[in-house]
């Protein structure tokens, strides 16, 4: 970070000011800065917002910080947590150290304040029995524990003897007996009933005796899964359950702890009667333990709330010295962003993905999916969406940036494996891509990449389109010719000929003929200036090339370039609740420290199945030999001598002088003739 000029606020304080990526941001490098936070203008903090939920930050510290709880951190809070702080610390250095206790003398005994902090540490400490003079988070999370166990027992024990238990201490083991039988136990009483309504229907209603010899030639005991399917007893006309004889196998067991612990004891059957009013008991049971348990935690959460308000201040400062200083890098600054240390990430880092023989180091959960992905473009960034599952079941949305490599083999659909701030492995998989370059050498090679793909496209289009229509073709004429083999008309006459096809009509195509000749002059007369040009001088096919190159890859390249300058992760931060008030760019020389590339070592051992490579020496002699003829070719073209070829032999120009043309000679006057009319005669 480049240190720039300070900055004096209208109240006298110095400011000081660091280029962090590309962006000039104020420093917060001292208790004093802290302590004058409310003297920073507005508009060159950073971050105006920023959510509660979804970062990777203690969600306890934000809450304690959001004093309207609206679910946002936003200056003026960031502002009163600082001015509260002064207030409470004899020292605002305190707060860069990052701790989670804090030593009483560091607390100010001289204000409202620190008072009540001091206050609520030693009722703390002196109800956990712990002598000593400071305090620590754990000793709070601790104070509260206890604090809950004991609120939990004066409930039960005053509540306890408004209701009696069914079957006092074994109501629990009751409740858990009944419910493991109670689906089969009503489906053998339904069946019995049908016994009643029809006798004919028992063998039906049986287990049937082909489902016992399909299993009776194997392990019986293996097979219990299957014979827990069939029916817990014989239904029987009097609609009486056995409690030991005549059951199913695979349900004694059940059967035999619900008669231990019921009303059953000691009967060898039981009615529908009895089995229902046992139930009755136990879902009354379960209806006042589940409505105690509700009441309970209600009453216990309300007296826990409102101790914990008693003890807030002191939780609240322990809160700050651990995570305020952290949250101000992360707030006023993005220092641990641009910081680049994996044991200090930023605060909407999510973790890691791994993709493709690379690893995406700036992952960010996804608040709202449509909302990333309709704003998520204008970042200039390669994102890579992926949902994301862990063992345990829980789903999430991320957003990777690759800023480094190629796009290779990546597309919608492709797996991968995420690695949240805790190491725990989640599945991932690409939702969307926004294609976005990733570097000047990326952008060069996509204008090819991208006519290659659409080219193997409508080859591979082409190709099936034919083979299906062949394939229709084939079968149409095969049902044809069926047809025609076995149809025959009615009254018995040959079949109807088919119509011949109309005649090729030239004079309708005429004018495409025309415009196709057009075309096709136009290009040859383009094809002819540029072979003109070829021929002219040996190297302008070198310069065609470059031109050629220059032509297709030039666009991207210098569009690539103006994008890469533009990236920004502000737009991806703002779709996930953010307010973001300064750029967080995310150039090329910052991009490569985000995504790293599998590297690997020079391997000596021979691959036995590796491809057969051309010697070198005859791949020299191969460009050796294309070098020459195109330098051959290109040298005759331009009409000069080989080396080899006689010198031609000069004729001296000769001095022509032109005679002047002799004088005409001159031709004697011939005098005209006079020629008399003779009269005509009378």
């Amino acid at each position: 970070m480049a240190k720039i000029t300070n900055l004096i606020s209208k109240d006298g304080y110095e400011w000081k000011f660091s280029t962090v990526g590309g962006v000039t941001r104020v420093n917060i490098e001292s208790g004093e800065d802290i302590a004058h936070l409310d003297e920073l203008d507005q508009k060159l903090w950073t971050v105006l917002s920023c959510p509660v939920k979804g970062l990777e930050f203690d969600e306890r510290t934000l809450a304690l910080m959001d004093i309207d709880g609206d679910g946002k951190i936003r200056v003026h809070e960031v502002v009163a947590a600082a001015q509260w702080l002064k207030k409470v610390l004899v020292e605002m250095e305190y707060l860069l150290e990052g701790n989670d206790s804090i030593e009483f003398q560091a607390v100010s005994d001289t204000t409202d304040e620190g008072k009540q902090v001091l206050e609520a540490a030693k009722l703390i400490l002196s109800s956990l029995g712990r002598d000593k003079q400071s305090i620590a988070l754990q000793d709070v999370v601790d104070y509260l524990a206890v604090y809950e166990e004991k609120c939990k027992s004066e409930y039960t024990a005053a509540e306890g003897e408004a209701y009696e238990p069914p079957y006092g201490e074994n109501s629990d083991d009751a409740e858990k007996a009944v419910n493991a039988v109670r689906a089969k136990v009503e489906d053998y009483f339904m069946r019995c009933k049908l016994v009643q309504f029809d006798e004919e229907a028992a063998g039906a209603l049986d287990v049937q005796v082909e489902k016992i010899a399909a299993i009776s030639g194997g392990d019986l005991n293996a097979n219990v899964d299957e014979i827990s399917t069939y029916p817990l007893a014989r239904p029987r006309k009097e609609g009486l359950l056995p409690l030991a004889e005549g059951l199913n196998p695979a349900w004694q067991g059940a059967m035999a702890a619900l008669a231990a612990v019921a009303d059953f004891e000691g009967k060898e059957a039981i009615s529908e009667e009895e089995w229902k009013a046992v139930v009755a008991k136990v879902d009354a049971y379960t209806a006042w333990k589940s409505a105690g348990e509700t009441a309970m935690n209600e009453a216990i959460a309300a007296q826990v709330a409102e101790h914990a308000a008693a003890i807030a201040p002191v939780e609240r400062l322990l809160h700050y010295c651990r995570d305020y200083y952290k949250l101000l890098q992360n707030y006023v600054v993005f220092k641990d962003f641009y910081k680049r240390d994996d044991s200090c990430l930023a605060v909407f880092q999510a973790g890691k993905l791994y993709i493709d023989q690379r690893c995406c180091d700036l992952c960010v959960k996804v608040s709202d999916m449509g909302k990333s992905t309709a704003t998520a473009g204008k970042s200039g960034m390669y994102l890579i969406y992926c949902h994301c599952t862990s063992k345990g079941g829980a789903q999430m949305d991320i957003v990777a940036a690759l800023t480094d490599g190629d796009i290779g083999g990546l597309h919608e659909g492709k797996n991968a494996i995420f690695y949240d701030r805790a190491g725990q492995d989640w599945d991932a998989t690409v939702t969307k891509i926004v294609d976005n370059p990733i570097s000047v050498r990326q952008a060069f090679w996509s204008p090819y990449r991208k006519f290659g793909n659409w080219v193997t496209d409508k080859i591979t289009k082409s190709a099936s389109e034919k083979e299906s229509k062949q394939f229709d073709e084939m079968t149409s004429k095969a049902d044809t010719a069926s047809t025609n083999l076995t149809a025959k008309p009615a009254d018995g006459s040959a079949p109807a000929e088919k119509k011949p096809a109309a005649p090729f009509d030239i004079a309708k195509f005429a004018g495409i003929f025309a415009a196709i000749g057009l075309a096709f002059g136009a290009i040859g007369a383009a094809l002819g200036m540029l072979g003109s040009f070829v021929v002219a001088k040996w190297y302008n096919v070198i310069l065609l090339v470059a031109a050629v190159i220059i032509l297709i890859s030039g666009p991207s390249m210098l569009l690539a370039w103006l994008k890469l300058r533009r990236r920004n992760l502000g737009p991806v931060l703002n779709a996930n609740g953010w307010a973001i008030n300064s750029d967080v760019k995310v150039n090329t020389t910052f991009g490569k420290t985000l995504t790293s590339m599998a590297k690997y070592p020079k391997v000596v051992a021979k691959d036995p199945f590796a491809d057969k490579k051309t010697p070198l020496w005859r791949r020299i002699l191969c460009w050796v030999v294309v070098l020459a003829i195109v330098f051959a070719v290109g040298f005759k073209l331009t009409q000069h001598r080989w080396p080899w070829q006689p010198k031609p032999v000069e004729v001296p120009e000769v001095e022509v002088v032109e005679e002047a043309p002799a004088p005409a000679e001159e031709v004697p006057a011939v005098e005209e003739a006079v020629v008399e009319e003779t009269p005509a005669a009378e």
